[in-house]
């Protein structure tokens, strides 16, 4: 077989004959005889000249580097003679490169493909098969890329093609033109005829066609398929529909029109006529183009078309016949008159289709044992217990709760899916058989309660019989229901044979296997998870909610009347509390599993990590002294070496260059190497000998530490790091030549690329207090000092020698402040260098991941001692020899979609990064006007540091330039930015990074270990398609492989610690027992992809605008529901940083949990939750979901908690409490007095508050365990203790509140946006004002309500455990501020009160940025929307654009909902006043009263504001030159609005008779009245805003004119009413709030050091290392001490009349009597 190729011949056109078998001239040599002997092994072993791939010893392949390049449009210059060494003639190769370039030509030109893109595509698919080559046989290589493209089992293409059923109307290999056939064959009806038409024939089929086909046909099929992806743009998001363009190019491709068409098509065809169509669609369903710019539309997502409904369209045959086919079978047009699956109206009915198992087995067993221990409730009137047949059924109505809420999801998944689909049919059977489930469930206790009723009570047996049977029914109902997925249950979707649900089963429903010893892991958490759960929730829950509910079953209260309802409120009070103390349980019913959840999960993942062997109680001695062993056995691919070597000498190799990259990065000083280093020493017998560094030999364990390197310092954490993982299991590493090509892709928008010497020595504004340089060297000082000296020696070098015996200790300064002393640019460089490596930066990513190379180059030396005496002492050959392998090895691709609008800094230091890293490639967008009045042409560029200049332009001359089809950035950025580089991915994985990562060379080493977790290193010899059933290929692909993050910035101070353990125990502890038991997805991005898994199923990430906020998950969820398995490694980590201020945290947290209510709305959801099986459909959805779900049941629990408290605390205050004797029992003789025996009550209250406590406080176990684990005990209990001195509580409480509320509002409204979350240093101060306007809506509202509540609770019952209460509703008010550095600074905070006032009254004359006014706007606009007029205003940036939400939950959370709870609040009001007063008169009716002191206000503002309205009308074109014209009215309209609220309420605690508590309530009352008014008439009667503000101005100036208001300037006015008359109650009660919480906030001002404990405890940093204050010249010290003067006289001013206001009246109430006829009856 190893005679040469024949040269390709001048004619090429029989290659195309149809019957291409026989006909070709090369049928007998180039495709190896294309049936028989395929791979028989032995016509491969006959000869090893081809580098022996029998027996795999791997020559090294030298080549020299020759000068001549290689002749050929495509390869780089000079790199060899054959760029692509596996795949060159001496390798036996099926087809030779000359062969693939021309066919890449002649599709190029039968199709009009751009030329770019082809040389693109050419070089990926020759890299593809170099990289696979390098480790099996050429042939097979071939083989196997063919099947994970076109045909294989795993195959997207295979996959779809027998899902879209396109096998029934085209028998595989007739090459007729597809269109109109299949057009007849869906008309007909998909008539199943037996036999031929069968899966499995078609399967075979299918496998046989792919078999005999010629390795030439095959090459051009993945060639025509990389084409058509490369020039797709975003058509990628919608793999299907990419298959289906490459199915029809290949048909067309075969059919005779195309063969006998010799005139080459025109460049960017394919383009022009395919893509942009499809493109142009995408685009229009989110944007209108409005004079040359993108406009966002308003639509939510259930009116867009996503890629995800396009990509659908081509699921289903019958979505196939929907497309209209031009003449020539190309896609012309998608009709979207019928749309598909739309799955995304926004409501909460989602949480209940989706998971509606996790809400059955909740509901139904608490109904089971509410109900059993509830008899009372039941009860005939006339009896003590109800009969036991009526027990048996009503607690068997669990059963029938079950079914309603299967019904009610089937409802809502019938609202959800357009009954077009043909899934509607399977619901309506569902529904019916449901029905008759709910009949049985639910009908007996209707026959047995009117049995039981009758007067004279029947003897027979038959009821009881009847409840019996009925209740084992529901049990079996409810626990079916609860166990199987609702997708299988009628019609199974994911198993059945039948074609109907092929596609939805292809696409969302393979779910990968899990190895049995994972699944019954996965089986046992959940039982012991819920087994525990319902032994606890059962006795510490529902048995002692027992007695509570026996006292106050059936309870009336006597003696109360209201004037208007009589007695038929009142006398059920204790009815409502009862009620509402049934929900509350039922909430912790819900949190309990949750905790049980996480106890459990950290047990299995502790004992996970103790199986794997990774924790710190594995003795030390064992871990550092066998280390050496553990690198040469198992990050060496020493199977392969000869043993001519000692081990020792090659594993020093390795060790010595990792502690010197540690000694470059500053992290060790010189002494510290020394130590560490293997050295040559003479030997006994002069023979030169390696020492190993005492660290592997001695260790007595008590000094080692300072004595190799810093303690505590990041070297320690790395070595050991490194000694830990290497005890673990790694798969086999292969030899380098051998090893696959992959990429690491980085996204880059506009983060920091390297810091200027400007950040990094100035200040950013006044209010960081310290340059980010100072910050820095706090924080490392070794590594500081490190480099200062490193810095010295430099500089004494360049310095002449003769000066060195004068200097001095002063001459050392500038070195240990800035790090240079001559501010040439190589020095200050150094110092810029270092800090950008220590703060989150581009080049910190950049140097990080480039250790990859570095690695490669280490291991490739080490292992092939032999290139480097052949190479002799030429170093300069061996580095070429080197590089070369690590460039054909990893590629390094930045996607930097700014590049081209770069400023000159950011410029400069691009050009750094390429003059540094030669190697590192950068994609980016370039823009092309187009022809007059068209859209610009956008093109996709790649240029690397070897790219040279263009003399005119100045800039670098490009590798490759592929036009888009348009602009590709239609989502939220981060997707986009990736898919539009990933046609330039090289190599078989891909590794996502994202651009604040860090890597390290001793990490970089276990590359090979990594990239064998995808199990496709040792490929059998078989072909895929001749075994087809083989297990070898029956197995799921690895889609991704996560790895462990650790978080940098872990230690700098509490909230960047609080960050970081978060993301340690979810990255970490979790990940790892759910990566085992099948229910990790991917977030995070130290991931490796397996890139062509993911790029023909759809890219990397998803791109709709607004759905796909966190689109890592949703490509997880996308691998998942495909068939790709996701796995975890332990052994790997990449460095991450998080964000550390306050408000970047809760940016973060509101991006991900608006992001997290995205994906309770998407499809991907709807399908893991529908179609999983229980255990590990549990597993997901406590994963993810579940997680934030929890939260907001946290808060409810909160809520509801109060709204219990405060009825039991009306009961409390108004009736009279019987005394209990020890026992618990009623002590006599106080039945006449109408006593009421509530004690019980109490206890339960007692309980449940523990129960909150004990939810809130697991939130720690994690992260202390994890601790415990990995570091030992003692440095776990310190953290513990840090956290919680530093009030780690507080914020948590916060977080859980944002968390929350971030998804209740975007259920309700939508409108998630990506969040850009800032990376910067948490030092900054912010203002008073900005926190409230940033965190009032989120939390300070709820926290003050709730404050309210707990004050009327604690005077009414008062029990030592509502301390916990208060602690927690008060840090939701005050977390913000709390956590703000330098917050309780004296003169800050003078200042801040000052700002605030300003910021109250701003904006009224003029536009202001920040002001109340645009606040309160902004915050309203998410109700009304905005007005659609572009008039170009310069007052609109301000305002972003928000979709306005959807009338429907604007009526349910605005309307419905606020007047709810107002009832609920006036109801215990009410049944306060329904008792006669102390005088023994009846109380006039509260209902007026409240209602009067409520609305008075609203009256009050009204009239204010249409006097004002009518004086500004007459005034305003008189004082038009006076500017504040409009100032001084608004201040008036705002004093009297102030003025009226604060003298209702004085009138309303006279009406009171000063008795605190009941004024409490009645302002707790008069607050829920207010606010549902005020929401109402936001809702209701406002139309769409302008996003201007000049109705404002207009409404306080008198000036309508002008304005650009146009016609609506007659209806504006009447408008604006309304609005001002909300915003006037809006502003006295946010003026109100604001100076209570800063009264709240004086309280610690007053201790002593306050400043400096709140940054110890903030920062922990010592006090003595703390950041100096500011300094201010003389004018501003006089100009801020008078302003502190002013400010505190003006602050206690008005802090004392509002304290007196309250306090004088209850001090002289005895003296204060009015008699006023009117206040006697209101």
């Amino acid at each position: 077989m190893a005679h040469p190729y024949p040269l390709p011949q001048p004619i090429r056109q029989d290659y195309y004959d149809n019957d291409s078998e026989t006909a070709s001239p090369y049928a007998s040599t180039t495709r190896l005889a294309a049936n028989h002997n395929y791979y028989d092994n032995n016509s491969y072993n006959t000869d090893n000249s081809d580098a022996g791939h029998g027996t795999r010893s791997y020559a090294p392949s030298i080549v020299s580097q020759a000068s001549q390049s290689y002749g050929s449009p495509f390869g780089d210059p000079g790199q060899g003679v054959y760029p692509y060494p596996a795949w060159s003639p001496d390798k036996q190769i099926p087809i030779s490169m000359e062969e693939i370039e021309d066919i890449f030509l002649d599709l190029t030109q039968k199709f009009g493909f751009q030329r770019d893109s082809m040389r693109n595509m050419f070089d990926f698919l020759m890299q593809q098969l170099d990289s696979k080559a390098s480790r099996m046989s050429p042939n097979q290589a071939l083989l196997t890329l063919h099947a994970d493209y076109i045909g294989g089992q795993h195959a997207n293409y295979r996959k779809w093609y027998f899902a879209a059923q396109l096998n029934l109307d085209d028998a595989v290999g007739q090459s007729q033109n597809p269109g109109l056939q299949r057009l007849r064959s869906v008309k007909g009806g998909a008539v199943k005829t037996p036999g031929s038409k069968h899966l499995d024939s078609a399967l075979n089929r299918w496998r046989n066609a792919m078999n005999s086909m010629s390795q030439y046909d095959r090459l051009r099929q993945i060639a025509l398929y990389l084409l058509c992806w490369g020039e797709a743009g975003n058509v990628r998001f919608a793999p299907e529909c990419l298959c289906f363009i490459f199915k029809c190019a290949d048909d067309y491709y075969r059919s005779s029109e195309c063969q006998n068409s010799v005139e080459p098509v025109q460049e960017g065809l394919y383009l022009e006529t395919i893509i942009k169509p499809l493109y142009k669609f995408m685009r229009d369903q989110g944007y209108e183009v409005v004079d040359g710019k993108f406009v966002r539309r308003e639509k939510d997502h259930d009116q867009v078309i996503g890629y995800d409904d396009i990509n659908q369209l081509f699921w289903y045959p019958e979505g196939l016949a929907r497309i209209v086919l031009d003449n020539n079978s190309r896609l012309v047009d998608i009709s979207p008159t019928k749309r598909y699956l739309s799955l995304r109206r926004r409501s909460t009915a989602h949480l209940l289709v989706n998971f509606n198992r996790v809400w059955i087995l909740h509901v139904s067993f608490y109904w089971f044992y509410t109900a059993f221990n509830s008899p009372k409730v039941y009860a005939p009137p006339n009896k003590q217990f109800p009969s036991p047949a009526m027990t048996w059924s009503a607690t068997a109505l669990g059963g029938a709760v079950a079914t309603l809420i299967m019904i009610s999801a089937t409802f809502a998944e019938f609202m959800y899916i357009p009954t077009t689909w043909n899934n509607a049919s399977h619901l309506t059977t569902r529904l019916i058989f449901l029905l008759v489930i709910l009949a049985l469930t639910g009908g007996p206790t209707v026959y047995i309660s009117f049995v039981e009723n009758q007067v004279v009570p029947t003897k027979s047996q038959i009821p009881l019989i009847v409840g019996i049977v009925q209740f084992f029914i529901s049990v079996v109902a409810a626990v079916t229901f609860g166990l199987f997925p609702s997708g299988r249950m009628f019609g199974d979707r994911v198993a059945g044979k039948s074609r109907k649900y092929m596609a939805s089963q292809t696409f969302t429903a393979s779910y990968p296997e899990l190895p049995r010893s994972a699944r019954t892991a996965s089986i046992m958490l959940w039982l012991l998870v819920f087994s525990c759960k319902f032994a606890e929730s059962y006795f510490f829950l529902t048995s002692s909610f027992s007695s509570p509910i026996a006292v106050m079953a059936q309870t009336t209260v006597q003696g109360c009347s209201d004037k208007y309802f009589g007695k038929s409120l009142c006398s059920h009070q204790v009815a409502f509390t009862l009620a509402i103390m049934y929900v509350m349980d039922l909430i912790l019913f819900f949190l309990d599993t949750y905790l049980w959840y996480i106890i459990w999960l950290v047990v299995f993942s502790v004992a996970r990590s103790f199986a794997l062997g990774l924790s710190i109680w594995t003795p030390w001695k064992d871990v550092y002294t066998r280390m050496p062993k553990r690198i040469y056995a198992k990050l060496l691919a020493t199977a392969e070496m000869e043993v001519k070597y000692k081990p020792k000498v090659l594993v020093s190799q390795v060790w010595n260059a990792i502690i010197i990259s540690m000694y470059r990065e500053h992290l060790l000083s010189i002494d510290h190497v020394q130590r560490l280093l293997y050295h040559q020493v003479d030997g006994q017998d002069g023979r030169r000998m390696l020492r190993a560094p005492p660290f592997f030999t001695s260790q007595n364990g008590s000094d080692y530490k300072n004595t190799y390197f810093p303690a505590d310092g990041e070297a320690e954490r790395r070595i050991s790091f490194l000694a830990s993982s290497l005890t673990t299991a790694l798969p086999e590493p292969l030899p380098v030549d051998a090893m696959p090509t992959f990429t690491v892709l980085v996204p880059h928008y506009s983060e920091k690329i390297l810091l200027s010497l400007r950040e990094i020595i100035r200040e950013e504004d006044q209010n960081t207090r310290v340059t980010l340089l100072e910050y820095l060297k706090q924080l490392h000082p070794v590594e500081w000092d490190n480099f200062v000296k490193d810095t010295k020696i430099l500089a004494e070098e360049s310095e002449h020698p003769d000066t060195i015996n004068e200097k001095t200790k002063a001459d050392d300064l500038p070195f240990y402040c800035i790090g240079f002393k001559t501010s040439s640019p190589e020095y200050t460089l150094r110092t810029r260098i270092w800090a950008s490596l220590r703060a989150q930066t581009l080049y910190r990513t950049v140097s990080g991941m480039m250790n990859y190379s570095k690695a490669i180059k280490l291991l490739y030396r080490v292992e092939n001692p032999g290139i480097v005496s052949m190479f002799g002492g030429n170093t300069e050959k061996l580095e070429r020899e080197l590089e070369r392998m690590s460039r054909r090895k990893f590629k390094f691709t930045i996607s930097m979609q700014r590049y081209s609008k770069f400023n000159k800094e950011e410029h400069e230091n691009a050009e750094f990064l390429l003059r540094a890293y030669p190697d590192l490639q950068i994609a980016f967008l370039d823009e092309e006007p187009g022809p007059k009045g068209n859209d610009p042409r956008l093109f996709s560029v790649l240029i690397d540091g070897h790219s040279e200049f263009d003399e005119r332009t100045g800039k670098r001359k490009p590798k490759f330039r592929v036009e888009l089809p348009g602009n590709p950035i239609l989502g939220d950025g981060k997707s986009d930015n990736q898919n539009h580089a990933i046609i330039f991915y090289r190599g078989e994985y891909l590794q996502l990074i994202d651009a604040n990562q860090d890597n390290y060379l001793e990490e970089c080493l276990k590359i090979r270990n990594i990239l064998g977790e995808f199990e496709e290193y040792s490929v059998s010899g078989q072909s895929p398609y001749a075994q087809w059933g083989h297990k070898e290929f029956k197995k799921a692909p690895v889609a991704i492989v996560g790895t462990r993050e650790y978080i940098f910035s872990e230690n700098i101070g509490v909230l960047g610690d609080i960050a970081a353990g978060k993301e340690q125990t979810f990255g970490t502890m979790t990940a790892r027992a759910l990566a085992w038991i099948g229910g990790k997805l991917h977030y995070g991005h130290p991931d490796f992809l397996n890139a062509i898994f993911m790029t023909t199923r759809g890219g990397v990430s998803k791109a709709q605008k607004g759905l796909h906020l966190n689109e890592d998950i949703f490509a997880g969820m996308n691998a998942f529901g495909r068939g790709g398995r996701i796995k975890h490694s332990e052994y790997y980590q990449c460095g991450k940083g998080r964000d550390l201020g306050f408000g970047t945290i809760l940016n973060f947290q509101t991006k991900i949990g608006t992001g997290m209510g995205e994906q309770m709305l998407s499809r991907e959801y709807y399908y893991l939750g529908t179609q999983l099986p229980m255990d590990r459909f549990l597993t997901f959805y406590y994963g993810h979901p579940g997680f934030h779900i929890n939260n907001i049941l946290v808060i409810y629990s909160i809520q509801v908690f109060m709204i219990t408290l405060l009825y039991i605390g009306t009961l409390n205050k108004q009736l009279a409490i019987c005394q209990v004797d020890s026992q618990g029992n009623v002590l006599g003789g106080q039945q006449g007095s109408g006593c009421y025996n509530l004690i019980p009550v109490f206890e339960w209250i007692k309980r449940c508050i523990i129960s909150i406590f004990l939810v809130f406080f697991i939130a720690f176990l994690p992260l202390f365990l994890q601790e415990l684990v990995e570091r030992g005990t003692g440095k776990a209990l310190l953290r513990l203790g840090k956290h919680f001195l530093s009030l780690s509580p507080i914020f948590e409480v916060f977080s859980t509140q944002i968390y929350s509320q971030a998804i209740l509002s975007n259920l309700t409204f939508g409108g998630a946006r990506y969040i850009a979350t800032g990376r910067g240093f948490a030092t900054t101060r912010i203002s008073f004002s900005i926190l409230y306007s940033r965190f009032a809506g989120p939390s300070i509202y709820m926290g003050m309500r709730n404050l309210i509540i707990l004050l009327y609770v604690s005077l009414s019952i008062w029990i030592p455990h509502l301390i916990y209460f208060w602690f927690s509703v008060l840090s939701l008010c005050i977390a913000p501020f709390v956590f703000n550095p330098h917050q309780f600074s004296f003169a800050d905070f003078i200042i801040d009160y000052r700002e605030f006032l300003r910021w109250m009254s701003r904006g009224n004359s003029r536009t202001k940025a920040s002001s109340w006014y645009g606040y309160c706007r902004l915050s309203r606009t998410m109700i009304t929307g905005y007005k659609k007029k572009k008039l170009g205003h310069p007052s609109e940036k301000l305002s972003g654009d928000v979709p306005r939400a959807t009338w429907r939950a604007v009526v349910f959370s605005e309307v419905i909902w606020p007047i709810c709870v107002a009832i609920l609040f006036t109801i215990a009001y009410m049944f306060v006043k329904s008792f006669p007063s102390a005088n023994g008169q009846p109380n006039p009716s509260a209902l007026i009263r409240i209602s009067v002191i409520a609305i008075g206000p609203v009256v009050w503002n009204a009239a204010v504001l249409l006097v004002l309205f009518f004086v500004s009308l007459l005034l305003g074109p008189v004082f038009e030159k006076w500017t504040k014209f409009a100032s001084v009215m608004a201040a008036i309209a705002h004093f009297l609005a102030l003025l009226g609220i604060i003298s209702f309420f004085e009138f309303f605690w006279f009406l009171e008779l000063w008795d605190a508590s009941h004024a409490v309530l009645g302002v707790i009352t008069i607050v829920a009245i207010q606010r549902a008014i005020q929401k109402i008439l936001i809702a209701v009667f406002l139309s769409r805003e302008f996003k201007h503000d000049e109705t404002n101005r207009a409404w306080w100036s008198g000036k309508w004119y002008g304005r650009g208001l146009g016609n609506s300037a007659i209806s504006q006015p009447a408008r604006e009413f309304i609005v001002k008359i909300v915003e006037m109650s809006l502003w006295s009660s946010d003026f109100l709030l604001g100076h209570i919480l800063l009264l709240i906030l004086t309280v610690p001002l007053f201790i002593p050091f306050i400043d400096k404990l709140h940054s110890t405890m903030l920062f922990w940093l010592r006090p003595s290392k703390q950041i100096r204050a500011p300094l201010y010249s003389t004018k501003q010290k006089r100009q801020r001490r008078w302003i502190i003067i002013k400010y505190t006289l003006l602050y206690v001013i008005v802090v004392s009349g509002l304290a007196s206001l309250l306090v004088l009246p209850s001090i002289f109430r005895d003296h204060i009597t009015l008699n006023c006829t009117l206040c006697q009856n209101i």
